[in-house]
């Protein structure tokens, strides 16, 4: 097919910053139907990009025979009927992270997308950073060496402000965990491989948000075994008074090698730190041209916010291997692996205990 028609099901905040910028980047590509539960959001969004269909409903959308791909960017809990239904009208679908509200629940979307032979993505946004993808090369090169240590630290402030859906368990599934740790276990994935066992805390310490009850995790701490023998922490707070939000909050991986050491943060997009075994410290080195884009993506690398278009590049991923017919860089098979070790760290902080992920 020379155009591929898309509908987004979830007209919220991450569509209008992530995923319409995207998909105004990649040639051939047509959004022609928006769905959102709330009539006035769907309204807005398809004034806004003048998308020929809009429902409230999802059934509507992914039966229709002229969309090819569907972006979902909804509520954690709706996630699966929601890619499910897409997946079994033939649909390719890019679902936001995390992709279910447990970890049976995504192996079983993973299942049903390769079933269906359709592309599938996991929205993990991060991987396309440069200097994560840089990251990346370098480690897989063996520039590290053997794994020792991995550790990751994901501080902003955000206060008790409310946070709608997201402040219900039953909806959100888990809180900081899900929210922005699983980008940093997927991280754990890419750069030391699987994890062999954990032990976490979650912390609830703002009861009420906006007045309204509050029963997920403002804070979550693993420490984790991988099973390539290496050890991790993990933190993650939205209670990190002073840190700003976002890219201006603080993001930082380290990994530790046999080797050598690197230190990946968000907000040094260009440029990584390094330090040799033996050496005298550490050392700021430049990532190269060649990584501040996505390969193949028309993206101009020197237009905008650094800091914000390198999330166009992950829909030009998803158009690319639809094209291309070969599996995403993440696929639904990637989220589930996350949420394995989302659901060992809820275990592990109900049983005051180790858990094998």
């Amino acid at each position: 097919m020379k155009t591929l028609n898309f509908a987004i099901i979830g007209c919220g905040g991450v569509t209008l910053q992530n995923h319409l910028p995207g998909l105004a980047l990649c040639p051939d590509t047509k959004l022609i139907a928006l769905c959102d539960s709330d009539p006035i959001t769907v309204k807005k969004a398809r004034q806004v990009t003048g998308a020929a269909v809009s429902s409230t409903r999802y059934e509507d959308i992914v039966t229709r025979h002229d969309v090819h791909a569907v972006i979902v960017a909804t509520p954690n809990f709706t996630h699966m009927p929601i890619a499910l239904a897409a997946i079994a009208h033939g649909k390719h679908v890019l679902c936001e992270k995390p992709l279910a509200l447990n970890a049976a629940d995504a192996r079983a979307m993973a299942t049903a997308a390769d079933q269906a032979g359709v592309r599938h993505m996991t929205a993990f946004t991060y991987r396309f950073v440069p200097a994560m993808r840089y990251l990346r090369h370098l480690v897989a090169r063996g520039d590290l060496g053997q794994p020792r240590h991995y550790r990751s630290c994901r501080l902003q402030d955000w206060g008790t402000r409310p946070l709608g859906w997201r402040q219900v368990k039953q909806l959100a599934g888990t809180g900081e965990l899900g929210d922005m740790l699983s980008h940093r276990i997927d991280f754990a994935h890419l750069l030391v491989g699987p994890m062999q066992r954990l032990v976490a805390s979650l912390k609830n310490l703002t009861p009420l948000r906006g007045n309204q009850p509050n029963d997920t995790d403002d804070w979550v701490g693993i420490l984790a075994e991988f099973r390539c023998s290496a050890t991790g922490v993990l933190e993650s707070s939205k209670l990190a008074s002073g840190h700003n939000e976002s890219w201006r909050s603080l993001d930082l991986v380290e990994i530790n090698g046999s080797d050598r050491s690197f230190v990946f943060t968000t907000g040094a997009w260009n440029e990584l730190q390094t330090g040799k075994a033996g050496g005298p410290g550490m050392e700021r080195i430049p990532v190269p041209a060649e990584f501040w884009r996505w390969p193949g993506s028309p993206r101009d690398p020197h237009a905008g916010d650094p800091l914000v278009t390198f999330r166009y590049d992950q829909i030009w991923e998803f158009v690319d291997a639809i094209r291309s017919q070969r599996p995403c860089d993440s696929t639904f098979h990637d989220g589930a692996r996350v949420q394995t070790v989302t659901d060992a760290a809820v275990q592990s902080a109900e049983r005051h205990a180790w858990v094998d992920c």
